[in-house]
């Protein structure tokens, strides 16, 4: 497990929308995985609907590698996630 770094969430604001705020933290913090010794891989999982979020991780490389179903549970809904990751 120590080749693996996680992206365990990212959320902007509505507010700070669509000012490139996401991608400028992702591509940070693919860099800072890329110069720790060992980390060969970024996995992270998003909601299968989030369209906007599936791809700005699709353009910055990263590809679905399977998907959770009913992963998450709020206010009586389940939620799938699709996982994914980016083989540095």
């Amino acid at each position: 497990m120590q080749h693996k770094a996680y992206i365990t969430g990212l959320y902007v604001s509505t507010t700070s929308r669509s000012q490139g705020i996401a991608k400028s933290l992702l591509t940070e913090m693919i860099h800072i995985a890329k110069s720790l010794n060992g980390i060969e891989q970024i996995n992270l999982t998003v909601v299968s609907t989030n369209l906007i979020a599936k791809k700005l991780y699709t353009n910055l490389g990263f590809e679905v590698f399977g998907t959770e179903i009913r992963a998450i549970k709020y206010n009586g809904k389940y939620y799938s996630e699709d996982l994914m990751v980016l083989f540095l």
